[in-house]
């Protein structure tokens, strides 16, 4: 649940070439409603900063107005609480602890970012949000997903995302991927990474549950695949929402 920077396993920069040439043939500008809040769920490694990265290219070439952020984070308090919450120590936060780090860091994210970027007319594409605390700490902490959704409609004052995206992967995958990233770039794996194997498969079903009970939110999609496929996949899904054309 750490850095934004993920192995898609896949060449990003062939997949924004093509996105250019496409967005020489269509053109959009919004829709009635004009600005959109979504959400990109899944283990890490699964390839959701390299869709955002696509999707930002999109909206770009629509001159479409738009942010991107990440939780935990997204402000100067929640990159502090972010610190916090995924620093290796010898006196880590406790279930319950970690719980609400998150929600204060989501409370002053929603506060200073996320509303007043949509009261502006513009797109939030955030690096996770609610269903993360669901996953992470309902599901694989076992705190509960009444308490978390109860903190979650606090710290959001009942703020939610119009879709979420889940880059479903295995967590074999998700650690190969993890692996290689440390190899190349040199970023350790955080408090939360370096979670055991079984903690990131009850995560990866608390993602899967998520999906199921509000399905019209969300977007599945197989995270094994190349990031330019899950793109289209992304493009055909907000096309259906009417949100581009």
């Amino acid at each position: 649940m750490g850095t934004v920077n993920e192995d898609a396993g896949s060449d990003t920069s062939l997949c924004l070439a093509l996105t250019k040439i496409f967005m020489t043939k269509t053109k959009a500008y919004g829709t009635s409603k004009d600005m959109y809040f979504i959400a990109f769920e899944g283990l890490d490694g699964s390839g959701k900063s390299s869709l955002l990265q696509l999707l930002e290219s999109l909206l770009k070439s629509r001159a479409i107005d738009y942010v991107i952020t990440r939780e935990p984070g997204g402000t100067p308090l929640g990159d502090k609480i972010r610190d916090l919450i995924l620093e290796k120590s010898q006196n880590p936060p406790t279930a319950r602890t970690e719980l609400l780090l998150y929600e204060a860091s989501r409370a002053q994210h929603v506060d200073q970012l996320i509303r007043p970027a949509l009261q502006s007319k513009k797109w939030v594409l955030t690096d996770r949000f609610t269903a993360s605390s669901l996953a992470f700490q309902g599901t694989a902490r076992g705190i509960g997903w009444e308490k978390v959704e109860a903190l979650n409609h606090f710290a959001t004052d009942g703020l939610s995302a119009d879709l979420n995206v889940l880059l479903d992967l295995s967590v074999q995958e998700s650690e190969k991927r993890r692996k290689n990233r440390e190899a190349t770039s040199g970023v350790l794996a955080d408090r939360i990474e370096s979670e055991a194997q079984d903690f990131h498969q009850r995560v990866r079903q608390g993602f899967l549950q998520a999906a199921q009970v509000d399905a019209q939110k969300w977007l599945i999609l197989d995270a094994s695949k190349p990031s330019n496929e899950l793109f289209i996949e992304l493009q055909k899904k907000l096309i259906q929402l009417g949100w581009i054309s």
